[in-house]
Order: structure tokens, then sequence, then C-alpha cells
């Protein structure tokens, strides 16, 4: 008698446990309610390196320094500050920037990398250069970890 008294309690102890331990092996899922539902990984990563830069690109069109200067990682702040304003810089006084619009979103070797189409103007002479952004995931948050020259030819259309 002791013993099957013994063996109920260990598969009550067993039993209560399992819901944790399937949490912790991922076999039932938490509800995350910063996640939208129905949305991959890849996709959400997409999309929040999408909205980083489009809000990147609001900035510099706005030459809202502040606001440029928030999307980025704080690691790379430093490097913004000294060349964000700077003669050559996004947020130059001289440049004007009547079109930005991104071409491209795709992952790449350190994180989601985000091409663009900057067109600039500076007095009566116009230009269109290309920007590669890279955004990477800080803790909770998006940020862009780094922007160069260049960016992608964006890919083909698929047809259904």
């Amino acid at each position: 008698m002791r013993v099957t008294h013994r063996r109920q309690a260990a598969t009550a102890a067993l039993l209560a446990t399992l819901p944790f331990a399937l949490l912790g092996c991922g076999l039932i899922k938490e509800d995350d309610p910063a996640a939208k539902p129905g949305r991959a990984p890849a996709e959400e990563a997409s999309a929040r390196a999408r909205e980083r830069v489009q809000a990147y690109l609001d900035a510099m069109t706005a030459k809202d320094v502040a606001a440029g200067r928030s999307q980025f990682c704080a690691t790379a702040h430093e490097s913004f500050d000294a060349a964000a304003t700077g003669p050559n810089g996004d947020f130059a006084d001289h440049f004007q920037v009547p079109q930005a619009e991104i071409t491209d979103v795709r992952p790449g070797p350190r994180g989601q990398e985000v091409s663009t189409s900057v067109s600039i103007t500076a007095g009566s002479r116009k230009a269109t250069r290309p920007l590669l952004f890279t955004v990477t995931r800080d803790g909770a948050d998006w940020c862009i970890a780094a922007e160069e020259p260049g960016g992608h030819t964006p890919a083909p259309a698929v047809t259904p």
C-alpha cells in the first residue's frame, strides 16, 4: 500500500511539472504580446529593419539629427555624432534630401541589409546615391548598426 502511495505522489509531481518542462523545451509556446501573431522571425526582422531605416530616411529629409541618431545602435552613436553633420554627412546643412526610398531588404552576415536610393540636392546640383544600412537586434530592440555607400540590386519580383 505504501509503495502505491509513493508511486502516485511521484506521478502527480511529474504531471505537475510537465507543463514547465514542455515550456522550456519550446513544445508549448509562451504568448509574447510584443510579437505579431502569424509572423515568422524572418518577416519580423525584415519589417523591423525596414521601419528603422524608413525612420532614419524621414529624419534625413526633415533634417532632424536627434531623430536620426535615435535609430542607430548605442555603439554607433560616437561615429554618427562625428560624421552626421560634417561637410559630407547625411545631415549637412547644404544638402537637401527631396527623395529617399528603400529598394531592397535581405538578410546579411551581420543582420538585415537595407538598400536605399537617396536623392540629394546641393544648390543646383542633384545626385542620387545608394546607401546600405545594416540593421541588427540590440537586446529587445532593433537599431541601425552601420551605414555605408552602396547597396543591393532589388531582388526580382516573384510571380505566382
